[in-house]
C-alpha cells in the first residue's frame, strides 16, 4: 500500500535532523509519531536502523507505520499505540535503547482538518477533541460536567484567555437550556462572550478556549511532565537502559505552557552537567517555512545531548 499526505508537513524538519544527527544503524524513538513526517526522514537517515513509533491516535499510527516502512525498507519499524508519558516502559518492553528521542507535541494536520475529530471550529463537528478515541470522555462530556468556576479556571490556566470568566458564564447560562455538543456552537458562544472585543482579537476568539479544552481532555501537560521526568531519570542514570549514554533528545512545543516545561527540564539537566543544550534559545521556523506552512509559526524546538562523562 502506498501512502501520500501532501497536506501534512512536518515542522522544523531540517532543524530536527540537525539536532538529533541520525546515522546509519541508529535506533530512534518517535514518541508522538503523528503521520510519520519526521519519522520517515529519520528512518531514511538511519537505514538500516530501528525506529519505534508511539502515538495515541490509532489511525495516524497505522498510517505512519506504512509511510516509514516505504521510506526505509531496511529499517526495522515497531509501533505501539500508547501515551508518550509511558515512553520508558514502552521502550523497555520493546527492548529499545534509543540513540535519538523525538516528541512533536503538536496536533497533526489531519486531526485539525477533520471536522469529526472536533479539534477545530472552521467546520462544524462533534465537540470531541480526544487524541485517543478509545478514551471515554470527550470535550462535550467535560463541558457538561464542570462547574462555572472550573471552566473559567481551565480556560484561563490552559488557554491563557483573559476573558475566561465571561466565556464560562456564557457557556453555563446556555448549558442550562440546551447541551453544547458541537464545535460551531461552542465557538459561537465564545464569540458572543467576547462581544465587541472580538473585532480587535488577532486570533479567532475561540482559539484559546479550544486549546484549553483539548489540553484538558487529553491531560497533555501532565503527560508532558511525566515524559520529561522519564527523560531526566534516564539521563541521571546515564541512559537508564532505554536511552543510550550519548542519546540526542528533541522536543517541539507549540505553546508557552509546554515550552516552559521543556525549558525548565533541559536547563536543569544542563546546569547539573548532565546534558549539552543545542542552543540557549529555542529554534523557530524561518520566514520561508512559515510562508509554506503557517502552522509552523508557533513551533519551538529544544534539543539536548546526554553527556557520557
Amino acid at each position: 500500500m502506498s501512502v501520500g499526505d501532501p497536506g501534512h508537513v512536518p515542522v522544523l524538519l531540517t532543524e530536527v535532523l540537525d539536532s538529533i544527527a541520525p546515522k546509519p544503524g541508529d535506533c530512534c524513538i518517535d514518541a508522538t509519531a503523528g503521520r510519520g513526517g519526521h519519522a520517515s526522514a529519520i528512518a531514511r537517515a538511519i537505514n538500516p536502523g530501528r525506529i519505534l513509533l508511539i502515538d495515541r491516535d490509532k489511525e495516524n499510527l497505522a498510517y505512519a507505520a506504512v509511510r516509514v516502512r516505504e521510506s526505509a525498507p531496511e529499517t526495522r519499524v515497531d509501533t505501539v499505540h500508547g501515551d508518550f508519558r509511558n515512553v520508558a516502559e514502552i521502550a523497555t518492553k520493546a527492548g529499545v535503547c534509543a540513540d535519538m528521542l523525538l516528541a512533536d507535541l503538536g496536533i497533526s494536520s489531519n486531526q485539525l482538518d477533520q471536522a469529526e475529530r472536533g479539534f477545530g471550529f472552521q467546520n462544524d463537528g462533534p465537540l470531541d477533541m480526544r487524541l485517543d478515541r478509545t478514551n471515554p470522555y470527550s470535550a462535550a462530556d467535560l463541558l457538561g460536567a464542570l462547574s462555572e468556576s472550573d471552566i473559567a479556571d481551565m480556560i484561563f490556566n490552559l488557554g491563557e484567555d483573559p476573558f475566561a470568566r465571561l466565556i464560562a458564564r456564557k457557556v453555563v447560562q446556555v448549558r442550562a437550556r440546551e447541551p453544547i455538543i458541537t464545535t460551531a456552537h461552542l465557538a459561537r458562544l465564545v464569540r458572543e462572550a467576547y462581544g465587541s472585543r472580538a473585532r480587535d482579537s488577532r486570533l479567532h476568539p475561540a482559539t484559546r478556549t479550544f486549546m484549553a479544552f483539548r489540553i484538558a481532555v487529553n491531560d497533555e501537560l501532565n503527560a508532558l511532565e511525566v515524559f520529561l521526568k522519564s527523560i531526566a531519570s534516564a539521563v541521571r542514570s546515564k541512559g537508564g537502559g532505554w536511552l543510550s549514554p550519548e542519546a540526542r533528545v528533541a522536543v517541539i512545543s507549540f505553546h508557552s505552557l509546554e515550552d516552559r516545561q521543556v525549558k525548565r527540564t533541559f536547563v536543569g539537566l544542563a546546569d547539573q552537567g548532565l546534558v549539552c543544550r543545542a542552543s540557549r534559545k529555542p529554534v523557530i521556523a524561518g520566514d520561508v517555512e512559515v510562508a509554506h506552512n503557517p502552522r509552523s509559526r508557533s513551533a519551538k524546538l529544544r534539543a539536548v545531548t546526554i553527556l557520557s562523562n
